[in-house]
């Protein structure tokens, strides 16, 4: 038995959308209580931290409704059923920001929101950057607009709250090591 689990009794299918699917677990407590955990499950996800020759970030800001405002944050995006991912971080990339590379190198992998979803998002690193000849499209509900950034500027971007989210911290905390 794993410390403190709690044993599903019953799940509930509450709703499935295009990206998540929400289910309410009835499970039994270490202390042998009942309880409800409302549980979202994610297909999973891939954020790239991407530099470029001269040692510039590449960031995307995009509107997120969930905050009402947008953010700047490192590529990222949903894995697809049955894609690796690898290929996802090389498909984001080129989505979002119309590089490609040959040099892609797994950095971690953490859960995003534990207390509630099961998403896992994968953060790789990239350099040796190319820039396509025609661009993948975005998804056709998706809009971003590209910056390169150097380090302190990304470091202004999170003291000013204008980069808000747990990968993209993650990514500049990494980047200061890295770049030392």
């Amino acid at each position: 038995m794993k410390k403190f689990e709690e044993k599903t009794i019953s799940s509930k299918f509450i709703y499935k959308g295009r990206i998540i699917t929400l289910l309410v677990d009835e499970v039994k407590l270490p202390n042998g209580k009942t309880g409800n955990r409302e549980i979202i499950k994610h297909p999973g996800a891939v954020a790239i931290i991407a530099i470029t020759e001269d040692n510039k970030i590449i960031l995307v800001e995009q509107y997120r409704k969930a905050l009402e405002r947008s953010l700047i944050e490192i590529p990222a995006g949903k894995m697809e059923q049955g894609e690796a991912p690898e290929a996802t971080a090389l498909r984001e990339l080129e989505e979002e920001t119309g590089y490609t590379t040959n040099s892609l190198r797994y950095i971690q992998s953490f859960a995003t929101s534990p207390g509630f979803a099961d998403e896992v998002i994968h953060v790789y690193f990239a350099d040796n950057l190319v820039q396509v000849e025609e661009k993948a499209a975005l998804d056709e509900d998706e809009f971003v607009e590209l910056m390169h950034v150097s380090l302190e500027e990304m470091g202004d971007l999170i003291a000013n709250k204008q980069v808000y989210d747990a990968k993209t911290a993650f990514a500049y905390l990494w980047l200061k090591d890295y770049l030392k």
